[in-house]
C-alpha cells in the first residue's frame, strides 16, 4: 500500500469533493420521496362501488 493518505490523492479529492456530496443529495431526495409515499399511503381511499356490466342489446 502507498504511504500517501487517500484524501491527498486525486481520487480521494474527487471522492470527498464530488461523490460524497452527490450521495448526500440523492439520499435527501430518496428520503423526501419516501415521506411523500408514506403520506399518500396514509390517506384514506374512497370506496368504489361496483357497477353492473352493461347489457348488450339483442
Amino acid at each position: 500500500m502507498s504511504d500517501i493518505p487517500f484524501h491527498l490523492t486525486r481520487m480521494g479529492h474527487r471522492f470527498f469533493e464530488a461523490t460524497v456530496p452527490a450521495l448526500v443529495t440523492e439520499l435527501q431526495r430518496l428520503n423526501e420521496n419516501l415521506e411523500r409515499l408514506a403520506a399518500a399511503m396514509e390517506k384514506p381511499t374512497p370506496a368504489i362501488e361496483p357497477t353492473k356490466p352493461a347489457e348488450s342489446p339483442r
